[in-house]
């Protein structure tokens, strides 16, 4: 009798199981690589750098400089200036000191604050060109996800010389979008499109290694990432105008 039944559920399991694979192999992706910073116009990729307690007087000196990873360009395309973001720093003492690299734009009075890189998609890699100049140093990647959490993840060690590809794998458990499709936040109708965000850089010094002076580069911070959206009937009353537009005549009735 046993038997009988370990054959019928093994009978069951496997006509369901092409099933299943079949229902997994008919998801629809569309997965694209976007580079959501070039570093390329300095006026539109406002960044600044900040170093920790023990910064040396006079540092961090940041500049858009023109140089690149010849990985990526064997020369400079016509009609374009390339630029990467240069970084030069030294600390008083050694330790776990750290350099934090983070996009700005300016407010109402004109002045910096930071501002969050908007990551489209459902990203599963962060990738950027790292130039190292082979101190055992290391860095971070901070992003941030619709309920305003920040998720700190390891780039990798920069203990290398020149220019390198470094890339991170985005967990699942990171949540990258808000599951609403219309809410109201701060008394008003919000229908956009919350996900990730890139919050900031960070680059960690060892306690062992000499930290009285060097550079650092970053260039081309781009994400693999899969675009594609279930269509739904309704789609257009996620259009914030629209929204205004309906309500405004709809209270006027």
């Amino acid at each position: 009798m046993r038997t009988g039944r370990l054959l019928g559920f093994s009978l069951v399991a496997a006509l369901l199981l092409p099933l299943v694979a079949g229902a997994q192999q008919q998801a629809t992706t569309n997965y694209q690589s976007i580079v959501i910073e070039d570093f390329d116009n300095p006026a539109e990729s406002r960044w600044i750098v900040e170093g920790s307690k023990f910064i040396a007087d006079g540092y961090p000196r940041m500049a858009h400089v023109r140089t690149f990873p010849e990985a990526l360009y064997r020369q400079e395309p016509e009609g374009r200036e390339l630029r990467a973001l240069g970084a030069q720093a030294a600390f008083n003492r050694r330790g776990y000191n750290f350099l934090e690299f983070i996009p700005v734009e300016e407010d109402e009075d004109g002045e910096l604050v930071p501002r969050g890189i908007q990551i489209p998609g459902r990203a599963r890699y962060l990738d950027m060109w790292v130039w190292g100049s082979n101190f055992d140093y290391y860095m971070d990647v901070h992003l941030r996800d619709y309920r305003g959490m920040v998720h700190v993840l390891k780039l990798g060690d920069i203990r290398y010389r020149g220019w390198r590809n470094m890339r991170l794998h985005i967990p699942t458990w990171i949540p990258q979008e808000a599951p609403y499709i219309a809410e109201i936040r701060g008394g008003e109708f919000a229908t956009d499109l919350r996900t990730l965000e890139l919050v900031k850089i960070v680059l960690w010094t060892r306690p062992q290694e000499r930290v009285n002076g060097f550079f650092v580069y970053l260039d081309e911070i781009k994400v693999e990432t899969d675009l594609y959206r279930d269509p739904f009937d309704g789609e257009d009353l996620r259009n914030p105008d629209l929204i205004q537009q309906l309500w405004a005549e709809g209270e006027g009735m």
